[in-house]
């Protein structure tokens, strides 16, 4: 199936786009605060069972070792719910309970299409590409990609749109850090380019004078203006960091080639606009999809 050969980076982003809203049902989900709160969890906010979704495939990891991971979260609301989470539900009860929020959710979305074989082709050329991924230097795409693979084609295609997204999240940290980005910094800079609203950025937990210092800091290096706004030099760093994603990412692209790539692009259309039709996910988030 592989044809080893380029692909666009065009096409590398927009892989994330279509996928990205596929992986992130399970945080959305009214399926999966069902799932969350039979744990033991609390379903008032979403953090509780995020922090508990996300992280499991590191095990019992402590919060320390979580921050590393998810970076642009505040240290101080990671600690908040890890390592809390594994007194709750163990890792292991947790990654059962994800997939089982994951079928009862994608069963809710897409009903009998599950069964068909759009499914199985998009999960067969999905999960060709997540298991191409190279897992040096990357704690959240490794984890995943050791886990055992599930048999439906519903839930190998969301376990694939994970470690893919994951593969990407672990470069675009990469990218930060050689942009001397630190994790506030990297949040500042990119509501400076108009990714999403400061506001948004709140749910990162970051004190208001730790967002103010990372403005200061971002000023001083000529990256933002006195009001919070990108400059030139500004806008050019966060393309840079953009474009270094990219091409961090493009490896299970240029496995897959471009052909069965463009078909997987085909079949995840439909269920893109699926799932951002269904409302379960918010208009505007931290990834800035469609905005860089």
């Amino acid at each position: 199936m592989s044809e080893k050969a380029e692909v666009e980076p065009g096409r590398v982003r927009q892989m994330w786009h279509l996928l990205e809203p596929l992986h992130a049902v399970l945080y959305y989900a009214p399926e999966a605060f069902e799932e969350a709160a039979g744990l033991g969890f609390r379903t008032d906010e979403r953090w509780p069972s995020y922090f508990a979704w996300r992280a499991a495939p590191l095990g019992a990891a402590g919060a320390t070792r979580v921050a590393s991971a998810f970076y642009s979260f505040s240290p101080a609301r990671v600690a908040e719910h890890v390592p809390a989470a594994w007194r709750t539900a163990g890792p292991d009860a947790v990654l059962t309970a994800r997939l089982r929020s994951v079928d009862r959710a994608y069963r809710t979305l897409f009903g009998e299409r599950l069964d068909g074989p759009e499914f199985a082709e998009a999960a067969a050329l999905a999960g060709e590409a997540a298991g191409a991924v190279n897992v040096e230097g990357r704690p959240l795409a490794a984890a995943n990609a050791e886990l055992p693979w599930p048999e439906e084609p519903h839930l190998v295609l969301w376990q694939a749109a994970t470690v893919l997204r994951e593969h990407r999240g672990d470069g675009h940290l990469a990218a930060l850090l050689a942009a001397g980005l630190d994790p506030v910094e990297a949040l500042v800079s990119f509501a400076g380019v108009g990714a999403a609203s400061a506001q948004t950025f709140t749910s990162r937990g970051w004190s208001p004078e730790q967002w103010d210092a990372a403005c200061e800091r971002l000023v001083a290096r000529g990256l933002l203006d006195e009001k919070g706004s990108a400059t030139e030099d500004g806008k050019a760093l966060r393309a840079e960091v953009e474009e270094r994603t990219d091409e961090l990412a493009a490896a299970p692209w240029r496995t897959l080639g471009p052909a069965y790539t463009a078909r997987l692009s085909d079949l995840l259309g439909p269920l893109w606009v699926e799932v951002l039709g269904s409302g379960l996910l918010p208009s505007e988030t931290t990834l800035g999809i469609g905005k860089v």
